[in-house]
């Protein structure tokens, strides 16, 4: 389970992450939407101790972020491209990644067969280093390398943004799996509100740093969403 308490974050003395008390449950597919600014990666770096809290606490399984970091061995994410190592190729990733996920090449090289359909022959066996990608293809890259391990917490930012239509659908496909299969729990954010519904049975929307929605998902939640943000 992750919990945020009394959790801030200020920059200049402006708030742009204030949540009280917010829990996700072990195994629950979370979604997070708001506008631009909203606080949504503000919060994903907090859980992810990229940043320092202003007030409040992350604890991801009992383990408090900020203090420990025992929580990094089952916790993956892809925020952008800045997770990646440019100057590796893809394959030199996955196996560096693998490596510290106490996975050989061999292992490896099994995982990364069944995402032959999301890679669609661009990223493996090019000899193009990771910089060099799309930014489409970087994303698909960092993606799966979140996924290694058989991770129990997955936090990605905008997984759906820069992948054309036939990805997306297959990696709404590839989260539902995951979740479904492996009891990992996943967060995401997304500015699509489609998307984001179709794969979350959870959606919390923020505006402004603060949580003005939290949605079970069901077949009113889209209709919902978007009455709200046309307002």
């Amino acid at each position: 389970m992750i919990q945020a308490t009394e959790l801030s974050k200020k920059y200049g003395g402006v708030t742009v992450l204030n949540i009280e008390n917010l829990e996700i449950p072990r195994g629950q597919t979370f979604g997070l939407v708001g506008n631009n600014g909203a606080g949504k990666t503000t919060f994903f770096n907090l859980i992810l101790d990229l940043i320092n809290p202003t007030t409040g606490s992350v604890i991801n399984n009992n383990i408090q972020v900020n203090k420990s970091e025992d929580w990094k061995p089952f916790t993956a994410a892809f925020i952008d491209e800045s997770f990646l190592i440019g100057y590796l190729t893809p394959e030199e990733y996955f196996y560096f990644i693998g490596e510290l996920r106490g996975m050989n090449k061999a292992d490896i090289d099994t995982f990364l067969a069944q995402f032959s359909d999301i890679f669609n022959d661009e990223i493996l066996g090019k000899k193009k280093y990771l910089r060099d990608l799309s930014k489409g293809n970087q994303k698909k890259a960092g993606i799966v390398a979140a996924l290694i391990g058989s991770p129990e917490v997955i936090v990605l930012d905008e997984p759906f943004a820069n992948l054309d239509p036939t990805t997306q659908i297959r990696l709404k496909k590839l989260l539902g799996e995951l979740t479904k299969n492996s009891n990992a729990t996943v967060l995401i954010s997304s500015h699509d509100l489609g998307h984001i519904t179709e794969v979350c049975e959870r959606i919390v929307v923020l505006d402004k740093g603060l949580i003005v929605k939290d949605l079970k998902t069901s077949e009113e939640t889209l209709t919902a969403l978007e009455a709200y943000f046309t307002v």
